[in-house]
């Protein structure tokens, strides 16, 4: 294992190349003694086989190794019982997977949810909604830590004490983590029996050419992708293409004509994406709605009269502090602290500018 992450840390050694060399030379071990007419001979031409040659003389396998260890990172390869039987399903898969926490992939269904970066407070609360309800029923959610929907479909899902996998287009030691923004999210993940994945090894930036290949991943995993607003050229609509192309259901859910972040998924419909309103249209797709029970949702037991007239009137349309107020004819303070330890129980969530809704 060690030699495979050492050759995976040369630039050019993508899947296809490391299962050429493998059928070639056997082990990984065999590559790295391999000399520069050896390696010429299987991968042809010259700058590949060089590169490789001269990469070789740089790298110490067992300093790189430890490197991985002291970073907390798995490494899987595509012969192990660990990979995702999914994945070895789409074109090109990677051949190496590192691993930051809990491998659920072949012990749960997974989706992954997607979405803009640029998200109005419907798509915040679609994607909140969807990531809890289908955590609840079973799912992995998967996404990719981008900031926007990716986010919020990975706290919903952590909300609702389910499983989330985030899928990222750089290294994911402590140092690669991107954004930077959702560096605290990804820790969260880890710490909450989710899982933080990337093909690409410890160390490796993001950069514009690394998400295409990322989105390969989140589309793979899964046994179908849900759009949760895009724009008209939104890179999310890359995921949707590759969910396509490896045979998964696309789900897409519609929007106001005359929002900009509902062109995507509207088009989406319009050719031929499945359109939901509910969780039980993607259960109803997969056969599940009687499989799947929602073993996890919360119950809404009151503890106190504040807490029964707040339950009463809050729903999954969005509602003001002061509205709460004129309803429940309570004080705003108490509203405030009740909202604050309802909050915390997972039974509420405060969408900003003191809006709160009921989570379902």
């Amino acid at each position: 294992m060690k030699y495979l992450h050492a050759l995976n840390k040369i630039e050019g050694v993508g899947p296809q190349k490391m299962k050429s060399l493998l059928a070639a030379f056997g082990t990984a071990q065999n590559i790295w003694r391999a000399d520069l007419a050896d390696l010429q001979q299987v991968l042809g031409g010259d700058i590949l086989p060089e590169r490789i040659f001269l990469e070789k003389q740089k790298l110490d396998p067992d300093a790189e190794w430890e490197k991985l260890e002291k970073a907390g990172v798995r490494l899987i390869d595509f012969t192990s019982s660990a990979y995702p039987e999914a994945l070895k399903e789409i074109h090109n898969p990677p051949y190496l997977i590192y691993a930051r926490g809990e491998l659920v992939f072949n012990q749960i269904p997974a989706i992954s949810i997607v979405g803009s970066r640029k998200f109005s407070n419907y798509g915040e609360q679609l994607a909140g909604t969807f990531a809890r309800d289908l955590a609840r029923a079973g799912f992995a959610i998967v996404s990719g830590l981008a900031l926007g929907i990716d986010a919020i479909s990975h706290r919903g899902a952590l909300e609702a004490r389910g499983k989330t996998i985030a899928v990222l287009g750089s290294g994911i030691d402590n140092e690669s983590i991107h954004p930077r923004a959702n560096y605290n999210l990804a820790q969260e993940i880890i710490a909450s029996g989710g899982l933080v994945m990337s093909d690409y090894p410890p160390g490796t930036p993001a950069t514009a050419m690394t998400f295409p290949a990322r989105n390969r991943i989140i589309a793979g995993l899964s046994l179908g992708t849900l759009v949760i607003e895009a724009g008209e050229k939104s890179g999310t609509l890359i995921t949707a293409k590759m969910a396509l192309e490896s045979n998964r259901e696309v789900f897409a859910i519609p929007g106001s004509i005359f929002s900009p972040t509902s062109i995507g998924t509207n088009n989406l419909i319009k050719s031929g994406a499945k359109m939901v309103t509910c969780v039980q249209d993607i259960l109803e797709e997969f056969n599940l709605s009687q499989s799947l029970e929602t073993k996890q949702v919360l119950l809404k037991l009151p503890e106190n009269k504040e807490e029964e007239i707040l339950l009463a009137i809050l729903s999954d349309v969005p509602l003001h502090i002061d509205n709460i107020a004129k309803r429940s004819k309570l004080t705003v303070p108490i509203i405030s602290a009740t909202l604050t330890m309802m909050e915390i129980k997972g039974w509420v969530k405060n969408l900003g500018g003191q809006n709160y809704i009921l989570l379902q």
